[in-house]
């Protein structure tokens, strides 16, 4: 299960948050195709942020209005 703030919920209730080096094609699997529109499925969460001018996750997706899919 994934949380909007970035972090996953493993299957024991343990809570992972979203590494930078996480693939736009796996950001895709959560939050849409139309995730992080222009950019290559094997760009990094690291590069979208630095990019974007966002600090995470959460504030890229709030400020982009993306829900998960």
């Amino acid at each position: 299960m994934s949380d909007l703030d970035g972090r996953t919920r493993e299957h024991g209730g343990e809570i992972h948050h979203k590494n930078h080096s996480t693939h736009i094609h796996t950001l895709r699997e959560t939050y849409g195709k139309h995730f992080a529109p222009g950019y290559d499925d094997h760009t990094t969460l690291g590069e979208l942020l630095e990019k974007e001018k966002f600090e995470s996750l959460s504030q890229y997706v709030k400020h982009h209005g993306h829900h998960e899919a």
